[in-house]
């Protein structure tokens, strides 16, 4: 694989002025018509769900009318309304803040390593940027900057808005409707923890939705770092993910809502329901312990990176031994690239770049989102159209792929052992529903956001 990481990466970090160029290519024109695929797209997205389904019959598509109708409204506000989206593009500001704030600390830990200034001269800046001492210690501040938010209440306000809105518009049960909020700021396993105590009785529909929700969304912990590595080439890196997050949420809850349909309503009690949010003693405390759930995603990161890269490497190594086709070696990438071409063909890519944009998907199932967007601003990026490239940047911002699954599977059993047997056989269909519902966000953003629109 041909990971951005490599010098690459490093010299897009070192070039800030490339954000410029960026911005030029994002207001190019050429988007012609093939947007309109994301009409195909979203109704073959549902389509597919249904095939899905495990009862049909009792699909409600008042609730699949809303949900979808919701993405584009949210799409509209967030990417179309100029106080907003000017918004979103100072947001970018607090990326680079975000940034160098934490190169602050890793150049005091790691001298030059971290990013500090070097007691030589640097003939090659490629070879100065580390990954792992540079950009990812900016998981261990996002961490802390969230526990801190959540203990002086802004984050919880937050996602009680969110599942008030949620519980009148897609009738999610109130514990339900919090946990589905909470994904767009906390992990997959964070967020349930928030109502432990319900998820014993919770309904198989509404378990499902928390599942396929976790992996739709990315955690505010990750947004940040996933922005930091998009900067160099994608103007307002940040407020394209965060807002890509935020529109799948809707989506995710439509899939799910017809791949296991409940034709119950929520119980009104069960609705009620004060759910309990983390508490801290002090806002020391919430600093100390963010940072030390912080360093175990830092490390989990870390060493998937490190396991997946070599795996992925041992797959290509041993596909190369086979006969050439189509006059190139076989490769993951491309083995990837076939199966989902026609997919992300559908939600708006050009034909001739299906196949680039379906290897970036495939591994971001396969593998994780954080390799495919290093691929994305790297060697896969080159080959794709600006608008091919936006549209990517919101299809691939999900959780869903076979190491969260893992993660998933051993949080939620954890929390609630007796129904673990039902969480692993729902494991592999939330893959599909979190792939779907930020398949059918890139749809959404390919329809309303053409090439001339630059953020």
């Amino acid at each position: 694989m041909r990971l951005a990481c490599r010098p690459r990466l490093a010299l897009l970090f070192a070039r800030r002025g490339a954000e410029g160029q960026a911005a030029t290519l994002f207001a190019e024109g050429g988007s012609g018509g093939f947007i309109y695929h994301g009409i195909i797209g979203l109704a073959v997205l549902i389509g597919l769900a249904w095939l899905l389904s495990e009862a049909r019959a009792r699909i409600r598509w008042r609730y699949v009318i809303i949900a979808l109708v919701s993405q584009f409204v949210i799409a509209l506000i967030l990417l179309r309304v100029p106080f907003l989206r000017e918004g979103f593009l100072a947001l970018n500001g607090v990326v680079r803040a975000l940034s160098d704030a934490t190169r602050a600390g890793t150049s005091f830990v790691f001298g030059y390593l971290g990013g500090g200034a070097a007691p030589f001269t640097i003939s090659d800046p490629a070879a100065s940027f580390i990954l792992g001492l540079q950009a990812l210690p900016l998981i261990l501040v996002m961490s802390a900057l969230s526990a801190l938010l959540w203990h002086w209440r802004v984050l919880p306000w937050v996602i009680r808005g969110f599942a008030w809105a949620l519980r009148r518009s897609l009738a999610l049960g109130g514990a339900a409707g919090v946990a589905a909020a909470a994904n767009i700021f906390a992990g997959m396993v964070e967020a349930p923890l928030m109502i432990r105590p319900y998820l014993a009785r919770m309904r198989r529909s509404e378990l499902f939705v928390l599942m396929s929700v976790g992996m739709a969304t990315v955690a505010g912990t990750m947004m940040v770092l996933y922005a930091t590595i998009l900067a160099p080439v994608i103007p307002g890196a940040l407020g394209h993910i965060l807002t890509a997050s935020v529109i799948s949420l809707p989506a995710a809850i439509l899939i799910a809502q017809i791949m296991i349909p409940d034709a119950d309503l929520p119980a009104a009690p069960e609705a009620a329901q004060p759910v309990e949010m983390p508490r801290y003693g002090s806002a020391m405390d919430a600093v100390t312990v963010g940072t030390q759930q912080g360093l175990v995603l830092l490390a989990n990161v870390i060493a998937m990176l490190i396991v997946l890269v070599a795996l992925v490497a041992l797959v290509n190594l041993l596909l190369s031994l086979l006969p050439e086709m189509a006059g190139a070696p076989l490769s993951l990438q491309r083995l990837l690239g076939w199966l989902f071409a026609p997919l992300v063909w559908c939600i708006g890519i050009p034909w001739e770049e299906a196949m680039t944009a379906g290897a970036l998907m495939g591994t971001k199932t396969v593998l994780n989102e954080l390799i495919a967007y290093l691929d994305l601003v790297g060697a896969g990026g080159e080959k794709l159209s600006p608008q091919s490239r936006l549209i990517m940047v919101y299809a691939l911002c999900g959780f869903a792929n076979f190491g969260s699954l893992g993660i998933m599977i051993g949080g939620l059993s954890g929390m609630v052992p007796e129904r673990r047997g039902e969480i692993a056989q729902l494991g592999l269909r939330s893959i599909v529903a979190g792939s779907f519902a930020t398949l059918m966000t890139g749809a959404v953003v390919g329809l309303i956001a053409p090439a001339e629109f630059a953020l």
